[in-house]
């Protein structure tokens, strides 16, 4: 006869209701895993979407992604024609905020050059970017759809979607959108008409607009890729990062704050979730108090009470994960950010969850074990 299974039946309404709100609660850490692990990977995404070997930029910077990077726009012929260097491309970076339909619209712009490395790497619809002007590869996490005009610039140049990707944003959730190079070197560094005539009136030189934010690099395979930064080196108003460090700045520095905030907050809601657990466990076997004094007055071993509270411990933790796991599931598209849960993080949570229930349990086997038997007699009388 399993008691614990017998319990539960008697209060099952009670049982349900209790692990109703502790899937809430056990959700909720899940959400924050998959935001955590959402971060980090839209972090990450950035950089290897350009799927570069080594990125040159500004001398004394570690641009792009980490500060600002400046660099002259011919530096690409420059890179090119290092020995190993199969193929390079030069790119631009930046933020970008209109309106459209009387809605703030955020982009992080990316400028790359067609055909060379920098672009987009797969489409979810659409086409690619056929003209030199005035078309725009976008997140579908926009809202924006295909032949869907969008302004941008002080110019107020109407940019037309005609391609459409998936789960390519920034670490701070704005949707990425690709342009050429020229389009996103006028945005960039192109005076606004009021500043150009203040320019000219001035009689000073005009900014030029022919500068980038980096060169992606891609190296032959048959050359090893610190010969070539070693190379590129040699010039010193450039740096050169690898792309393993160009992830280390991102995961280590770029968002470090980030992470560790959304890694305490996990942290925090575990040890709630470990205290209501302890108190719902406590309550539960003080209710079970006369029970659990004649299951001693009629000889039952210690580990037959021990069971009883572990297993409902057990089975309100497990119920309760898989629940607030399948309400993740289901409302995941409607989350203001992206998540990802990995198996591994599922996994982790799954063995946390488990942990916490046993550890929890400890409080009201403690109770149990003090009941004295003769309190059933007590009771009866």
């Amino acid at each position: 006869m399993n008691l614990a299974y017998r319990d539960i039946r008697h209060n099952l309404l009670r049982f349900v209701l209790t692990n109703l709100g502790l899937s809430l609660l056990l959700g909720i850490v899940i959400v924050i895993t998959g935001v955590y692990g959402g971060l980090i990977d839209d972090a990450l995404r950035q950089a290897r979407a350009a799927n570069a070997d080594l990125w040159v930029v500004e001398a004394g910077t570690n641009g792009p992604f980490a500060e600002a990077s400046r660099i002259p726009g011919d530096t690409r012929e420059l890179v090119s024609r290092i020995y190993g260097v199969k193929r390079a491309g030069s790119v631009t970076y930046q933020s970008v905020q209109t309106e459209l339909n009387g809605k703030p619209l955020r982009l992080f712009l990316i400028g790359f050059e067609p055909g060379r490395p920098g672009g987009p790497r797969k489409l979810s619809a659409g086409r690619e970017i056929m003209r030199d002007h005035y078309e725009m590869i976008v997140d579908r996490s926009a809202g924006l759809t295909l032949g869907q005009e969008v302004p941008l610039g002080t110019h107020g140049n109407k940019f037309t979607v005609v391609g459409l990707m998936r789960s390519e944003v920034t670490s701070s959730g704005d949707p990425v959108a690709y342009i050429t190079l020229r389009d996103a070197q006028a945005l960039q560094f192109e005076l606004a008409p009021p500043a150009e005539r203040r320019e000219v009136a001035r009689g000073g030189p005009l900014q030029t607009n022919d500068q980038i934010n980096a060169v992606i690099a891609k190296v032959s395979p048959y050359v090893p890729i610190k010969e070539v930064a070693a190379a590129l080196a040699r010039w010193k108003h450039l740096t050169t990062v690898t792309q393993a460090q160009q992830e280390t700045l991102l995961s280590k520095f770029v968002i470090e704050k980030v992470r560790k905030q959304q890694l305490l907050i996990m942290v925090l809601l575990v040890i709630v979730s470990a205290v209501i657990i302890a108190l719902i466990v406590y309550t539960l076997t003080m209710d079970k108090m006369r029970s659990i004094a004649t299951l001693k007055f009629i000889g039952a071993p210690d580990r037959t009470i021990i069971g009883l509270i572990v297993q409902q411990a057990l089975s309100m933790g497990i119920f309760s994960y898989f629940t607030g796991l399948a309400l993740v599931l289901i409302f995941q598209p409607y989350f203001p950010r992206r998540l990802v849960l990995d198996p591994e993080s599922v996994a982790v949570v799954f063995v946390i969850t488990i942990v916490v229930c046993l550890a929890a349990s400890t409080l009201g086997i403690r109770v149990a074990l003090k009941v004295d038997p003769a309190e059933a007699l007590a009771a009866a009388g």
